[in-house]
This record gives structure tokens, C-alpha cells and sequence, in this order.
């Protein structure tokens, strides 16, 4: 008994994180509609800034919690900064591109961290006062942790004081309500959204420093505790308080104790728990519905197939590549097939996203699906490659097939915190089984045939086969198929009230994509040889959604434009600098500031093109 107590203590001092940085983040949502990937970037950041002014200052309680306040205010200013130099610049653009400039913030704080405190992890020192632990029923608990669970119904009463006795809190709830109301009653929007990133990254930053005495300072902080925190905001319903806080308190608690009842599957207990919620309610446990969900794209100009000139350039663009092996060495040829099958994927979002209006946070799920049907069909079947290609797309598209049955019951941002929830769900399983999969040693010696194994071999191959799949999909986007996807997503009752299964629609379409995906996770298993669970992780959904904005979303040539210039700039700044995630992610910030509709959407506007 006094064991399961002091476990569901260490749980609620987990909570009582999980609160204080979901809270801003719930904040800024619930006010910007901003999906602020750089939150935990945030949070690292206040871990790193309250290590280094408790080592200045902390050796007594006053010093500590001086220094502890004094990182919040810092991340806090910096989030006011983000605001005002970034994301001011964007509220007029598509919010998904909100979501990359912030994910090229992230970029920038990691290697601007690493560069201000090194790479190594960084040990605080414990709080003045609060070393040590204390008996609960003859178990011990660490002081500190107590002062933690105290301090999230602490802050949890100051945010409602804040929100309901003050005229600042009225106006933020009221811009949560009805944003456009607001602006129309002459309240200063851009003050008002200054001031909730103040708050909201504050927050975060106050999280991430209260964290010194409890675990090491690393540059890993930062995607951890943004999953987290979005599983926490989406589970409690999105712009609610109190939701954070009930949701904090369960994960908490299913953390706390899900090691003990389900030890085999920790990773995947949380995702479950968020997939089970959004399954029965679709909006959080405390939430409520958008009256407007939000779209992924402004649709702009119809879709139209391209004539002239413009329609031969796939063709030539593709004949052009087929002449590479005669002029381009090993490691040309093995970046343009990286390049090729990134390409695929991209598109493959795309059909979600930019016809479907579909926007997915876990894509890469269906890729490294892919992958791994290829290589478990070499290792464990002995399969021949053309046999394990074809099982790639097959597992992924059927995996997807299964996820999508539930994701398409949603919108919004809850679809994509679903996709996202089965994404986690696929990488746990292929973390931890491994016996199957060989957990995170991964599958090796996924090698093509002696006929496919030269370079230029492998490159043709790659070209003919995503080039193929390239044109089935564009098929599909102009196919019947491909305008009931549109009409739905530009008006779904519009759509069903002709007689449209808008989400039979969309199910197929969530299959389609996922078996493309697939069938390139297929391709990059033999081109570098092995397989690891990092193909079906968070970042690599990232990257996804970052070539499709790179590109264009309004234009079928987007996606593999913004694949084919990601993946170069990734390549060849990483080999110019270290600090090239820094570099990176200034490119992507200023192209973003300079091509709010993808570069291919900008070239298309300059030369007065349709959309193709």
C-alpha cells in the first residue's frame, strides 16, 4: 500500500510538469490557433537557462528561486520576440506554415543550445532546502518531488485568477471563443497575441528550469516533452485549463503505473490512452467542438491539369535524371535516390493534405512500415527484393487502411493528433519487439540483388519505380476519385449533399497515400541497407510536412519540389558545418518569410500558371 502510494506521488509530480508545460501550450493554441512545434524548445531552454543561473546564484533558496523565475521570464521574452519578428508575419498565411516557421525555430535553438552549452548533458544542483527525501508509510520520496506536486494546482489557481479576475484573461478567453469577434470589437490582436507567447513560452521555460534538480539538462528535452504536451492539450481538449490539468494528472498516473502493470509496452500506454479518448471523445475530455474546424490550406485556384510545355515537364525532367549515372559519381547518385524516394513520400502526404485537406502528424508511420515489410519479408521469408517490394506497400497500405478507419472519424487538428497517436503506436511496437524487429539495433544487411546492387543500377530502378507511382497518384488527383477528395475538403456537405461519400473518400485516400509511403520505405530499406525504428518516428513526419509546405501545397510539382530542395539542403549543409540544423533552419525560416505559398507556388504566381 504505501508502495502504489509514493508511486502515485512520483506520478503527480509528473503531472504536475506535464500541466505547467501543456498549459502554454494549450494557451497559445487556444488564443493563435498557432501548432507551436518550438514549445519544447521552449521548455529545453528555460532547463538550460535555470541551469546556468541556479549555478550562479542557487546556493540558497532565494538564489534558486530567483534563478528559477528568472529563467521563465527569459524563454518567456523569447517567445514574445518569436511572435513578434515570426509569427506576426504569418497569421495571414496557411496556419500549417506557422507550424514550419516554428519548426525551424526549433532547428535553430538546438544547435544554438548546443553551441551556447555543449553537447554533453549538464547535472544541476539540488534546491536549497529541499535535498533529500522524507518517509511516507515507511517509503521514501524525495522532498523536492513533494514541492512539485504542490506547485500544478498552485499554478492551475493562479491561471484562473489570471483569466477570470483580470481584463487581460477576459479578452484572452474571449479571442478563444471567437478570435474574429474580438478583433471586430477593436482589441488589438497583435498586443494580445504578443502577450499570450509571452505567457505560454513562460510557462514552458518555468517547466523546463524546475526540472535542474530532477534529471540531467540534455539537447533531447525539446521533442520529448512536445509530444507529450500535445498528447496532454489534445486528451484534455484544446484551449481548456482544466482539461490540461485532468489530462496531465491521468497520463501522470498511467506513467506512473503502467511500468509496473504493462512493462512491455510503457512507450505505447500514453498513445493508446490519447487514440482510446479521441475515439470516444472526438474533443478531448473537456473540450469542445470547433464550430470552424480548422483547414489545412486555403485552397486557392482549382486544380488543373497542365497543357503545352508545362505538361511534357515531368517527362523531361525525368529523362533528364535517367542521363545522371553518365556524368554523376556514388555519392551523387546514392543523394538524387534518396532524393527520388523522399519525393514519393512527400507526394504521398500531399494526397492527404493538399487534395484531401487531411493534415497528417504521422506519415512516416506508413513509411516505415513500408520499410520494415521489406525487410522482415528479407530476413524472416528470405524473400527476393521484387517480392519484399511488393510486400512493402501491402503492409503499409493496409496498415493504414486500419488506422485510417478511426482518423477519418475525425477533423482538425484531433486527425492529426490520431495519425500521430497510431504513428507512436507503430514505432513502439517496432521499438520494443525485439524478438521481430530488433528493437532499436534495427534490421541490417538489407542489400538489393547483384543486378541492383551498382549504383547507378539501384538509381535507375528507383527512378523508374517512384516515377511510375508519381503518376498513378497525379492519375488519381485528376481521376473522379480526386475531385470528390477536393470537394470534400473544400465543403463537405456540399459534397455529401450530391450524393459524395465524402469519408469513404477520404479512407481511400488515407490507404492510397499510406501504401505510397510505403512502397518508398520499401525502396529506402534497400538503398541504405537497414532498417531502424527512427523511420517511423516523429521527425521523420516532420520532415514530411516540411517538404509538402517547402514545395507548395496548392500544386501537384510542390511536394517534389520541396522534397528534392529539402533533402539537398539537409545533405550539403550537413556536410559544410556543424551547426548545420542551425543553418537549416534559417533557410527555412527565410523561405518561408519570403514564399508563403512554397517556392513552386511563388514561381507559379510570378509566371501566372494554374496549379498542376
Amino acid at each position: 500500500m504505501s508502495f502504489l502510494l509514493v508511486q502515485c506521488l512520483s506520478g503527480l509530480a509528473t503531472a504536475a510538469t506535464l500541466f505547467l508545460v501543456s498549459s502554454g501550450l494549450t494557451i497559445v493554441f487556444g488564443v493563435t490557433r498557432i501548432v507551436n512545434f518550438a514549445h519544447g524548445s521552449f521548455y529545453m531552454l528555460g532547463a538550460y537557462v535555470g541551469w546556468s543561473l541556479i549555478e550562479r546564484w542557487g546556493s540558497t533558496p532565494l538564489g534558486f528561486w530567483g534563478g528559477v523565475a528568472g529563467s521563465a521570464l527569459a524563454v518567456g521574452l523569447l517567445g514574445a520576440v518569436m511572435e513578434v519578428a515570426l509569427l506576426r508575419r504569418l497569421y495571414r498565411s496557411p496556419e500549417l506554415f506557422q507550424l514550419l516557421a516554428t519548426f525551424g525555430v526549433v532547428l535553430v535553438v538546438q544547435d544554438a543550445a548546443a553551441a551556447l552549452w555543449g553537447p554533453e548533458d549538464l547535472l544541476g544542483r539540488r534546491a536549497p532546502g529541499l535535498k533529500g527525501s522524507v518517509e511516507i508509510l515507511g517509503q521514501p520520496f524525495p522532498l523536492y518531488d513533494l514541492v512539485l506536486v504542490a506547485l500544478g494546482p498552485l499554478v492551475l489557481g493562479a491561471l484562473w485568477l489570471l483569466f477570470n479576475r483580470t481584463r487581460w484573461g477576459t479578452l484572452v478567453r474571449a479571442a478563444t471563443q471567437d478570435r474574429e469577434m474580438t478583433a471586430a470589437l477593436g482589441v488589438n490582436q497583435a498586443t494580445l497575441f504578443t502577450g499570450v507567447l509571452f505567457l505560454g513560452s513562460a510557462l514552458a521555460g518555468l517547466g523546463g528550469a524546475l526540472q535542474v534538480p530532477r534529471e540531467a539538462v540534455t539537447l533531447h528535452m525539446d521533442m520529448a516533452i512536445v509530444v507529450e504536451a500535445f498528447v496532454v492539450v489534445v486528451v484534455g481538449g484544446m484551449g481548456s485549463l482544466p482539461g490540461a490539468f485532468l489530462a496531465s494528472l491521468l497520463i501522470g498516473q498511467l506513467q506512473a503505473f503502467g511500468i509496473l502493470v504493462f512493462p512491455q509496452i510503457t512507450l505505447v500506454l500514453v498513445f493508446l490512452f490519447m487514440a482510446v479518448v479521441l475515439v470516444l471523445r472526438p474533443h478531448g475530455l473537456l473540450g469542445r467542438a470547433e464550430e470552424v474546424p480548422p483547414t489545412a490550406a486555403n485552397p486557392g485556384p482549382p486544380l488543373v491539369a497542365a497543357t503545352g510545355w508545362r505538361g511534357r515537364a515531368p517527362a523531361l525532367l525525368l529523362g533528364l535524371l535517367a542521363l545522371a549515372p553518365l556524368a554523376a559519381g556514388d555519392y551523387t547518385l546514392i543523394v538524387l535516390t534518396e532524393m527520388v524516394i523522399l519525393a514519393l513520400f512527400a507526394a504521398s502526404l500531399h494526397l492527404l493534405i493538399g487534395l484531401g485537406g487531411l493534415v497528417s502528424f504521422g506519415h512516416a508511420a506508413w513509411f516505415g512500415l513500408g520499410a520494415y515489410g521489406a525487410a522482415l519479408a528479407v530476413k524472416h521469408l528470405a524473400a527476393p527484393m521484387p517480392l519484399a517490394l511488393a510486400a512493402a506497400p501491402l503492409l503499409a497500405g493496409a496498415g493504414a487502411l486500419a488506422a485510417g478507419w478511426f482518423c477519418v472519424r475525425r477533423s482538425g487538428l484531433y486527425f492529426a493528433m490520431l495519425t500521430l497517436a497510431f504513428a507512436q503506436i507503430v514505432w513502439s511496437v517496432a521499438f520494443q519487439w525485439y524478438e521481430v524487429t530488433g528493437g532499436d539495433n534495427g534490421l541490417l544487411g538489407i542489400w538489393p540483388p547483384g543486378w541492383a546492387a551498382g549504383k547507378p543500377a539501384f538509381y535507375l530502378l528507383t527512378l523508374a519505380l517512384c516515377g511510375g507511382a508519381l503518376a498513378l497518384l497525379r492519375r488519381a488527383a485528376f481521376a473522379p476519385f480526386g475531385y470528390a477528395l477536393r470537394a470534400g475538403r473544400d465543403s463537405a456537405l456540399r459534397a455529401e449533399a450530391v450524393g459524395i461519400d465524402v469519408r469513404a473518400h477520404q479512407w481511400a485516400a488515407f490507404g492510397l497515400a499510406g501504401a505510397a509511403a510505403g512502397f518508398g520505405g520499401g525502396l529506402y530499406a534497400f538503398a541504405k541497407g537497414s532498417v531502424f525504428p527512427t523511420l517511423l518516428a516523429v521527425p521523420m513526419s516532420v520532415d514530411g510536412l516540411v517538404m509538402v509546405l517547402l514545395g507548395g501545397l496548392q500544386t501537384l510539382s510542390g511536394p517534389v519540389a520541396g522534397a528534392a530542395l529539402f533533402h539537398l539542403l539537409e545533405a550539403e549543409v550537413m556536410r559544410l558545418t556543424d551547426l548545420w540544423r542551425l543553418a537549416l533552419g534559417v533557410v527555412i525560416l527565410a523561405l518561408v518569410l519570403a514564399f508563403p505559398k512554397g517556392v513552386v507556388g511563388f514561381l507559379r504566381e510570378r509566371m501566372g500558371g494554374g496549379a498542376s
